[in-house]
Formats: C-alpha cells, structure tokens, sequence
C-alpha cells in the first residue's frame, strides 16, 4: 500500500505564500507524475499542477506565474510553493499520483487533503 501524506496548508492573507508538501511512504512501489488538485466548495475538483520524473511541469493557467512545482525523487515527495496568494486560491488542495508502479501494475493515489484559505 502506498500513502500520500499532505502538510503545509493554513489560513493566510491575500498576497501571501504558502508551501504544501506531499510525501509518499510504503514499499516496492515506484512513482512516475506527481500532482496537485484544488477543490472549492461546491465546485468540481480542478488540476492545479503536475510534475514529471524529470521535471515537467505543467500549471493551471489560473495559478502561472505564481505557483511553483516542484520534487524531490530521492524522498518521493513533491512541494507546491504558492504565491501572491488570491481568495479565490481558498480549496482543499489534493497530492495526486496517478500511475503509481507496483510489480506489474499501475495505480493511482490520492492524499488526504489539506485545506488552504486565503483571507481577504
């Protein structure tokens, strides 16, 4: 089994920063992307970015410019540097992995969600 294990969210000011961190733990498993999603209250969970193993990134053009992607492979985790932080930033943000390797097989991975509120 595999963990995906998010910190970092928090309440913060409009213009602010924030660093979430995603870390995954368990054995015999190998991960490929790695991802952030964002789900606001009452809407549809939406990508905000993702990163491969050699480090391509793609972002939501909502959050260019002002969020970063970014992985350590050594330590299976990826960060989210969020800046110049917007109310309408305010989600419970997602780490995503969506084709995790384990023996012959892929799976997909979720973690459990951490809540970033942006204050106005």
């Amino acid at each position: 089994q595999v963990q995906l294990v998010e910190s970092g969210g928090g309440l913060v000011q409009a213009g602010g920063s924030l660093r979430l961190s995603c870390a995954a733990s368990g054995s015999g498993f190998s991960i490929n992307r790695m991802g952030w999603y964002r789900q606001a209250p009452g809407k549809q969970r939406e990508l905000v970015a993702t990163i491969t193993t050699g480090g391509s990134t793609r972002y939501a053009d909502s959050v260019k410019g002002r969020f970063t992607i970014s992985r350590d492979n050594a330590k299976n985790t990826v960060y989210l540097q969020m800046n110049s932080l917007k109310p309408e930033d305010t989600a419970v943000y997602y780490c995503n992995a969506p084709d995790v390797s384990r023996g012959s097989y892929y799976y997909q991975y979720w973690g459990q969600g951490t809540q970033v509120t942006v204050s106005s």
